[in-house]
């Protein structure tokens, strides 16, 4: 069956009612794709509703929610990609992927998309052991202009003005994004014999790997500008191990950051 054949049964489906999902399955084509059909239909009917444009501080001057984009800049920089529009897709959009072991941070995720893009809603994507928190604006490039073709650590990441300006205000919350998407705290222990007495002492830590140097950097520079005391080491994958281990630093740590949840 030729596309053009698959396209037209399909808008006949939809203008009937059926949902975009069930078209989907029924045709086996992506859900995004009958949206895209569904959308060009209603432009070519004119009755294509209104849309509310995406805010943008950038391009519309609208208020961004500092210490969420903060957060929500973290999360991009160590588990986050943009994909731009393309043939078969007309909107960019922002993807998160999450363990889904720690559904508190799914929930964190979705509300940082939230406050930072008002007027967008964001969805999750079930896949194996995780999800895909995402949320679509044609302006992502605008809040996150460090997109680029290629892998993060094989181009240069450094933050605009602006946006040091916002991490300068609310470094907790970047900190707190970076350790959600490639950090974590974990307990050390190990055994003492006192009195004759073998005893387990246990100390926790926080541990946050990242391959490219220029996300370290922003890292450890952060750490810095609280207070926070670090020690690195570079695996032989290349991938640099920052490790903050001070009883003192750990507790501030947990009083702005905390487990993953």
């Amino acid at each position: 069956m030729s596309t053009n054949s698959v396209r037209e049964q399909a808008v006949h489906l939809l203008r009937g009612g059926m949902a975009n999902a069930e078209v989907a399955r029924r045709f086996g084509v992506p859900r995004g794709t009958v949206s895209w059909w569904k959308h060009q239909d209603r432009v070519k009917l004119g009755t294509c509703p209104g849309r509310k444009r995406s805010t943008c501080p950038r391009c519309h001057g609208d208020t961004l929610d500092g210490p969420a984009y903060s957060y929500l800049l973290g999360l991009y920089l160590g588990d986050g990609h943009i994909l731009l529009p393309n043939e078969y897709r007309r909107t960019s959009s922002l993807q998160i992927t999450c363990d889904e072991k720690w559904p508190g941070i799914i929930d964190s995720v979705e509300r940082a998309m939230r406050q930072v893009l008002p007027r967008n809603s964001p969805c999750r994507v079930r896949r194996t052991g995780c999800r895909d928190v995402k949320v679509y604006s044609n302006h992502l490039t605008c809040y996150f202009p460090q997109h680029g073709p290629g892998k993060k650590h094989e181009r240069t990441i450094a933050l605009q003005p602006w946006q040091q300006a916002i991490v300068d205000a609310h470094p907790w919350e970047l900190l707190r994004g970076l350790i959600h998407s490639d950090g974590c705290r974990f307990t050390n222990w190990t055994t003492r014999t006192v009195g004759g007495v073998q005893k387990r002492y246990e100390y926790p830590r926080y541990f946050f790997t990242n391959t490219s140097t220029d996300i370290v950097r922003l890292f450890t520079d952060t750490l810095d500008s609280v207070g926070v005391r670090w020690k690195s080491v570079t695996r032989p994958t290349g991938a640099v191990n920052v490790s903050v281990a001070r009883k003192a630093c750990v507790a501030l740590m947990d009083a702005h950051i905390g487990p993953k949840h």
